[in-house]
This record gives C-alpha cells, structure tokens and sequence, in this order.
C-alpha cells in the first residue's frame, strides 16, 4: 500500500499533509502561501504536498471566480515545484487535460463529482503519476472499490482515495469515520478531505457557505481514526478569498493544528499497531 511521490511518503505508517488555498489567484499569492505552507509543515514534522486549481469547473453560481485558466494555473503550479522542491497536485475535470497537466503535476486529482467517470480515471492512471481519487458526496465507502479495481485495472500503481464528506439533506455534510478504515482496507491510503468536509453546498444560494469553526475536531477525529494524510484548504484572507473562504482554514492556525495531529498521530501508531 505505501507508496512515495518525491520526497513524499503515503502509508506506511506515516501522517502526510496536502494544503493549499482553493484556487489560484496569482503567481505572487500563491508561491507566497506555498512557501509558508511547506515551512510550517516541516517545522511540524510532515511531509507536505502542494495543492491548488487552476479551474473551479464546480461553481455555485456563473458569476463565480473559476481561477486564471490551464496554461496559466500550470506555469504557476511548475513555479511552486521548482522553488520549494515539494509535490503539486491539482484537479483535472476532462480527459483532454490530463497529458498536460501531468507535465506539471506529481498528482492528478479527481473531483468528488467525477469519481465514477471511467474515461478520466483511466486516462489519469495510463499516465504514470499518482493518482488521488475524491469520493463522491453520493457514495457509500464500498462502492470506493470499483474506483480501485478502475484504476488498478488502467495500471495504476500509485493511487489515494480522499475522503469529503457525505451528502446529509439539503446544504449539508457528514463524514462516517467508518469510511477510513473501509477504504484502506482495499489496500489503498487514504487521505481525510477536512475543509471540503465543512462545507455548506450551496448554503449562501449564490455560493457555497461552510463551517471553519469545526476543522479542528474534525482533523483530530479523523487523525483518532487512522488516516493517512490530511488536505486542508488554507488561506492567508479566507473572508476575502474567491472561492471556498467559508471552509478553509487560516493560515495561523495551521501550525498549532499540525503539531497537534501529529500528536495523536504518534498516539494511535503507539497504541494501535498495525492500524
């Protein structure tokens, strides 16, 4: 099950975490918050992969900000690599993305929406890189095996399935913490999608609202549980971010909430071998 991406370790009893702001907004932004995410990170004990998207194809609302487009959004993600040395992934929402972005990225991502879209799934795995598969809002963690089988049949060998959160009624979401444990038990790790998890979709009408004040349990419970790395959405300005402000995380809290998933991380390894 473990496997690496660069310098990053997944599985094998390791705690990875995967952060960025939701969208890019600029070079400058961007490489600035890469830079201190990755610092903090280190100083926290954590291997660290970059994440942002170039494209939000899933917005609420047209008059939504969408982010600077492929060929912009991958120069920017190539100039994050470059500088920090650290792993970028970022999402792809059609086949026809995929060749190039996998030029730039060391993991494609999948959105939630499209985790049952065999076509982009395959060709995400035909390209060599790892591959981070979210599960859908709509999906019980058993069907997250087909997802598996898919890729493993397209001969990936490098494959993550996320975690984000169950649709509960209108405007709401619920993680099982039973889904962990189900899902690496395909023999895959398994990353906990926290920010994403608080979201409120569709909740402002125009735009998606969320529940920042909760990320911290939240991380601790799915940490508790035995995940094997953690994506969290953080931004230096949430409330004037342009997209996801509701649900990500600010930056100064980041550190202090690191240190104490590594905590509990060291805990449960102690405690519950094997898990």
């Amino acid at each position: 099950m473990p496997f690496s991406v660069g310098d990053v370790v997944f599985g094998d009893g390791r705690l990875t975490v995967i952060a960025g702001p939701c969208v890019i907004e600029s070079r400058e932004h961007t490489l600035m918050l890469a830079h201190e995410l990755q610092r903090r990170a280190q100083r926290a004990g954590l291997d660290f992969v970059f994440k942002s998207s170039f494209d939000k194809a899933n917005r609420s609302s047209h008059e939504s900000f969408r982010g600077l487009g492929m060929r912009v959004g991958l120069e920017i993600l190539r100039a994050v690599r470059e500088e920090t040395g650290a792993p970028v992934t970022t999402d792809v929402h059609e086949t026809t993305q995929v060749e190039e972005v996998a030029e730039v990225a060391d993991i494609l991502q999948i959105p939630a929406f499209l985790c049952r879209q065999t076509d982009l799934i395959v060709a995400a795995a035909r390209t060599g890189r790892a591959v981070n598969v979210k599960k859908g809002q709509f999906l019980s963690p058993y069907d997250a095996r087909n997802i598996v089988r898919k890729a493993r049949a397209a001969g990936c060998e490098r494959l993550l399935l996320t975690e984000r959160g169950t649709t509960f009624g209108y405007h709401n979401l619920v993680v099982d913490m039973r889904s962990f444990p189900i899902m690496r038990s395909f023999g895959v790790p398994v990353v906990f999608d926290v920010t994403h998890s608080l979201q409120l979709p569709g909740g402002l009408g125009h735009a998606t609202g969320g529940q920042a004040e909760f990320i911290e349990p939240l991380a601790r419970a799915g940490v508790a549980a035995g995940v094997d790395a953690v994506f969290l959405e953080v931004h230096d300005d949430p409330a004037h971010a342009p997209s996801d402000g509701p649900n990500m995380l600010p930056l100064e809290r980041f550190e202090p909430l690191l240190e104490m998933l590594r905590a509990i991380h060291e805990l449960v390894r102690r405690n519950a071998p094997g898990w």
